[in-house]
């Protein structure tokens, strides 16, 4: 469907929601959000745009080195030694550390230092730092920062074990070993974070996926230093979790339902 807009006089294509006799009305919603923005004036976005939302893209930045890593009651503290990632930053800035949202608590004009509470030590590789290893970085974007890689949170799921690196042509490929709990958000073509680098999967089994990275990747993001039986951190894709949520809820409905003997129907045919 198109919709002129008065002010610009300029039709814009948007997605229309499917009537309510859709199979999957939850999922149409889903696509009516991710189409908001062509519904919205240039003003109105130009606002929104504005809101600090913390999310990332998986574009690395620039590989940053670890200065200092004290541990303190089921916490860390990390000193960061970087460059780009501290570029207008400011106290209370979010940088995600091999792909973990950490908050920027003090800073200098060369480093910065971030807490890590224990739900994120225990998910993440940060624990197994020491000084001297580098580590990705990318600052947090906005919404009006153009979407290179895909929307990576910053709260990694779960830690994957290199199992094997094979040369094939110009390209490396990685094959990683996660819990296959989080194997169900891994798709074929898909993206996955690995270390906070959204990279393609181009293959995968039961509890392996794999991804290729050319020459020019190898040297920007840490993964390309790494050796078979190293750890690395694991976020897998966001929108694939929205959906099996919704879906879930669907079903717990639709359940209800079932045991209830008052339907929207039965409603109708009763005058409500």
């Amino acid at each position: 469907m198109e919709i002129l807009d008065k002010k610009s006089n300029r039709m814009s294509r948007v997605i229309v929601g499917v009537s309510e006799r859709s199979e999957f009305p939850k999922l149409q919603r889903i696509l009516d959000f991710l189409s908001l923005r062509n519904l919205l004036s240039n003003e109105l976005f130009l606002i929104i745009s504005k809101v600090r939302w913390y999310m990332f893209t998986g574009l690395v930045e620039e590989k940053g080195s670890v200065i200092s890593l004290n541990s303190g009651d089921k916490s860390i503290k990390l000193k960061i030694k970087a460059n780009k990632v501290l570029e207008n930053v400011k106290l209370g800035d979010s940088i995600a550390t091999n792909g973990v949202c950490l908050t920027v608590t003090e800073f200098s004009k060369d480093y910065f230092v971030a807490d890590c509470m224990f739900e994120t030590i225990s998910r993440s590789n940060l624990k197994r730092l020491k000084a001297g290893d580098e580590v990705n970085l990318e600052k947090s974007i906005t919404l009006s920062t153009p979407l290179g890689g895909h929307l990576v949170t910053g709260d990694v799921d779960c830690e994957g074990e290199i199992v094997s690196i094979t040369q094939e042509g110009i390209a490396k490929i990685y094959e990683i070993k996660i819990s296959r709990k989080y194997m169900r958000y891994i798709v074929e073509k898909g993206r996955a974070t690995i270390d906070g680098a959204s990279l393609t999967v181009i293959s995968l089994t039961d509890d392996t996926f794999s991804v290729s990275l050319i020459p020019h990747t190898q040297e920007k993001i840490i993964l390309g230093s790494k050796k078979v039986g190293d750890i690395v951190n694991i976020e897998t894709d966001l929108v694939g979790k929205y959906i099996e949520r919704f879906v879930h809820f669907d079903k717990l409905e639709e359940k209800e339902n079932k045991k209830s003997k008052i339907s929207r129907e039965f409603l109708i045919e009763n005058g409500f």
